[in-house]
């Protein structure tokens, strides 16, 4: 039984709902409900739009139903369901991405992202287009569960025994929120990278989890950071958010360029912070539709190219279909790579302590803060680039 919370149960509150590529709109909606003992309830303060969010609004990830967006959001607690006991009414917290229910084999092993329990409909050891796909994940199409996204008054968080993070009133918003996703994805390909102290880190990709990864390659030691884009304003915020080196892939030869940096050699560990969705020219799009592709890979094989031998490289951009892959080079060269979703239960506690001894600074990257009723304008600002914008916090 749920622990009503709210005097008033509103009979529907606004959200950002996808209609179809392209088209976002904001909607008057049902109100969320508690649906399970382990479900709570949170009024949503502050909520991002995420550049994985692009991936479905430009119709790169099918979604054929409408959906509420967001996955990058946190709030106040209204209400808990019964079995929820380590937040109650009033708690102000960060709620991570992934969708993991804490108990089943991959949650115990630090592998939220891939919950055997959250996504019952389409989960699986495969990892197949259209089937087998992991844990679920908010506001991220029914191949990842289905469920409804924090770009909203209210939103359900499931195992919410497991997820949120209670948030000190020291805070404001803006100075905790990227821990849902963005922070913790940063950090990830950093440390899968194994960054100890003295590395070139060249990372690819100057949008916010770029600059996050940016940053924690100073937190970790690295000697140079190196910001690479073909978007000057977003290179501009590499330098003053990240005080990273950067270089245009627009104007120069990237892979040169760092090996021009590095004795020749190439960087320590590269990190692909922009997956499917990098720039094309007309012959990948060409290509594209020849080996029935969506998006380019551009970005990792540039970090392959510009890797040294026995090098390593982080994916945190995502892909979302099978793709050509330059698998002799990565052997010639003895790279290591990690690829996927980051496990934002794993790391979120020590990033908060990073955030509580002032080691870090999230909020610098945001350009733009709207009301959630101008999320549409948003996102095409985003998907287009407009107006030198970095990063969206919306306020329903």
């Amino acid at each position: 039984m749920a622990r009503r919370s709210r005097e008033l149960v509103r009979p529907n509150m606004k959200a950002v709902v996808f209609h179809r590529p392209g088209h976002v709109e904001v909607n008057d909606v049902a109100d969320p409900k508690v649906e399970h003992p382990r479900d709570a309830i949170l009024r949503v303060t502050s909520t991002a739009i995420c550049g994985s969010d692009l991936h479905i609004y430009n119709g790169f990830f099918p979604q054929l139903k409408d959906m509420i967006m967001g996955h990058e959001f946190m709030g106040v607690v209204e209400e808990t369901g019964s079995e929820v006991t380590n937040i109650r009414k009033g708690d102000r917290v960060v709620v991570p991405f992934p969708i993991a229910c804490g108990c089943c084999f991959f949650c115990k092993d630090g592998l939220p992202g891939h919950c055997e329990n959250s996504n019952p409909n389409h989960y699986g050891p495969e990892g197949a287009l259209l089937s087998q796909k992991g844990g679920g994940l908010f506001g991220y199409t029914n191949l990842y569960g289905g469920y409804s996204g924090g770009q909203a008054e209210y939103v359900r968080v499931p195992y919410a025994d497991f997820g949120p993070r209670k948030i000190s009133d020291a805070y404001q918003d803006e100075e905790v929120l990227f821990l849902t996703d963005i922070f913790p994805t940063g950090y990830t390909a950093i440390d899968w990278a194994g960054v100890k102290g003295g590395e070139t880190v060249a990372v690819f990709g100057c949008g916010p989890v770029g600059l996050m990864a940016q940053k924690v390659a100073w937190l970790r030691g690295a000697n140079r950071v190196i910001g690479v884009d073909i978007q000057e304003y977003r290179l501009a915020a590499a330098r003053e958010t990240a005080s990273s080196e950067t270089i245009n892939a627009q104007k120069v030869d990237p892979i040169k360029a760092i090996r021009e940096l590095t004795d020749g050699r190439g960087a320590d560990v590269g990190v692909d912070a922009v997956g499917m969705e990098a720039d094309r020219n007309i012959a990948d799009k060409l290509g594209n539709i020849w080996r029935a592709e969506i998006g380019s890979t551009t970005a990792l094989e540039n970090c392959i190219s510009a890797v040294r031998r026995g090098g390593f490289v982080s994916v945190v951009g995502v892909y979302g279909i099978p793709y050509k892959f330059p698998l002799g080079q990565v052997f010639d060269k003895g790279i290591k790579l990690a690829f996927g979703q980051a496990p934002v239960q794993r790391y979120i506690d020590e990033l908060m302590g990073l955030i509580d001894q002032r080691k870090i600074t999230l909020n610098d990257i945001i350009t733009h803060r709207l009301p959630l009723e101008k999320a549409p304008d948003a996102y095409e600002m985003f998907s287009e680039k407009k107006d030198s914008c970095v990063k969206v916090v919306l306020k329903p």
